[in-house]
């Protein structure tokens, strides 16, 4: 009798778990561990991309190189269907060398980097500085007349920020609970189309062209001696003309004090050399598959953005992912496995500059959505109107994308995954999770997670997955700035993440059934009918 009331217990533990979740081939999870923990080659992945290639702005020469080693690797390795996915960026830019001096009241060398698509200073340049700070258009009136011939200081220079928290740090249990929020909608009432107006960057450019000023300066916005060089301006119609320059909060301050004295007032040299690279605007992301054996047209995906910006050399944003994503390729292919839908693996471009590369895909392969029927916000880039634009108008392949599962967190073990809201698939997470209970990943979120390649996908109501990840010390000092190199990545926090995310690839690919998708998005009702009129 104890027998049999064990074996029913057993039946009806399986009968309550979720088709996909009783798909998990244990035996196959220990290949996938064996092969990703003892014949890693995520580690060698990511030298190449950071040591060899370098930092890898969109269509620049690092990015054009890194599109053709990586597609190369996943043909030696044996994938199929290897391609280049074309979609329209702008023009590459990427520096040859530049300098920053302080020459009055005192010689000194200062940190600073180009601002990204600003030209270069033909040359060395030389002039006073004036502290200008500007943060709107509003701002214009209090410098016009004054600017001529100077170097311009931008930014309003900040108090320091002296840490008071470790940069590094891991997720504890009790962070991990707290992550598990279920984040409430608030829609906001429907509200006509404003003017189109041109981004204030390109606004201060052209005011400053018609100033007459030598360049710009602004303040990084981190202290500690870390630069960024971020900017705008890649769109072959939005070009700036006046050379832009970071400098370390610290020399920033410094010089921004001088300004104020009567008999010390700084003077500066800089010299900026960059190139722009035009030959072909499009940018490409890059696609491999595993093929399926059933199922046909179905696929799952896993995808991390291959670009990055030019401070360092892009290593935990996004070389990480990256790494990830084509470790998880190769330990598939090592095993030899035979899925029944094809997995899909995929190197974004031009995350950096807004999701290019994973909107470039979504509009051309899953859906699209209605122009808003005003002519001046309809001609504004397909990412600035997305989400204010319905119906979201399937496309044939819409259904065909079973699940899609990204990376863009660093180079932090993979603690959980978030399920989006999706409350139908936060079980079979939990399953798939439980063999790599023991390695630290155990969570389960139903939080929404935003800012990187997925967010497009969950738009239309594709199943797209953000793993959550150990922050280590990329958001407090890595992300986007100088420091960003090989010598801040985990070895042993990718191999984990790399098992965990072809473990989930196998799963889902071989799952009786798809995991449970939301519905197709449509216009949301206003949270408050009746908003306080301004």
């Amino acid at each position: 009798m104890k027998r049999l009331l064990v074996a029913v217990s057993a039946l009806a533990i399986l009968a309550s778990v979720p088709a996909a979740a009783q798909d998990v081939d244990r035996v196959a999870i220990n290949g996938i561990i064996d092969q990703g923990l003892n014949h890693s080659e995520v580690m060698a992945t990511a030298a190449w991309l950071t040591d060899r290639i370098g930092g890898r702005m969109t269509n620049s020469p690092q990015m054009r190189q890194a599109e053709q080693w990586t597609a190369q690797q996943f043909r030696d390795w044996g994938l199929s269907n290897v391609r280049a996915d074309p979609f329209d960026f702008g023009r590459g830019w990427s520096i040859v060398r530049s300098s920053a001096r302080m020459t009055a009241p005192r010689p000194l060398d200062l940190r600073a980097i180009p601002i990204a698509w600003t030209p270069g200073t033909n040359g060395v340049i030389s002039g006073e500085v004036i502290v200008a700070p500007m943060a709107t258009a509003a701002d214009f009136g209090k410098w016009r007349g004054k600017l001529a011939g100077k170097i311009v200081l931008v930014s309003r220079p900040t108090a320091v920020t002296d840490p008071t928290q470790p940069a590094f740090r891991r997720l504890t249990d009790e962070d991990l609970r707290n992550a598990n929020t279920y984040n409430m909608p608030s829609h906001g009432a429907p509200s006509p189309a404003g003017p189109v107006t041109r981004d204030f960057a390109g606004q201060l450019d052209a005011f400053l062209q018609e100033e007459g000023a030598l360049a710009w300066v602004r303040m990084s916005q981190r202290d500690g001696g870390l630069l960024h060089g971020t900017g705008s301006g890649y769109r072959m119609d939005d070009q700036r003309l006046t050379p832009g320059i970071e400098l370390a909060a610290e020399d920033y301050r410094r010089l921004a004090r001088l300004a104020l004295t009567e008999d010390a007032r700084p003077t500066l040299e800089l010299m900026s050399e960059v190139r722009f690279h035009e030959e072909d605007t499009n940018a490409y992301n890059i696609l491999a598959d595993i093929p399926g054996t059933d199922r046909s047209g179905e696929y799952v995906m896993a995808g991390a953005h291959l670009d990055s910006w030019v401070a360092s050399d892009g290593a935990v944003d996004n070389a990480a992912g990256t790494a990830v994503v084509m470790e998880a390729a190769r330990i598939l292919k090592a095993l030899g496995v035979r899925p029944k839908r094809t997995i899909r693996f995929a190197l974004w471009n031009g995350e950096e500059q807004g999701l290019w590369g994973s909107l470039a895909y979504v509009d051309r392969y899953l859906a699209t959505r209605a122009p808003t029927g005003n002519a001046a916000q309809d001609a504004l880039p397909n990412n600035r109107t997305w989400r204010q634009r319905w119906p979201i108008q399937p496309r044939e392949g819409h259904g065909d994308l079973v699940a899609y599962f990204n990376l863009d967190n660093g180079s932090g073990k993979i603690r959980g995954i978030n399920a989006e809201g999706n409350v139908a698939a936060a079980p079979i997470f939990q399953e798939w999770l439980a063999p790599f209970n023991a390695m630290g990943a155990t969570t389960v979120s139903m939080r929404t997670a935003g800012g990187t390649d997925h967010v497009y996908l969950q738009t239309v109501g594709v199943p797209g997955f953000q793993f959550i990840q150990d922050p280590l010390d990329y958001s407090a000092r890595l992300h986007h700035t100088s420091i960003d190199s090989y010598d801040h990545l985990r070895a042993e926090d990718l191999r984990q993440a790399a098992v965990i995310l072809a473990s989930f690839l196998l799963n889902a690919a071989n799952s009786d059934e798809p995991l449970p998708r939301m519905p197709v998005p449509t216009r949301p009702t206003p949270t408050d009918p009746f908003p306080l009129q301004q």
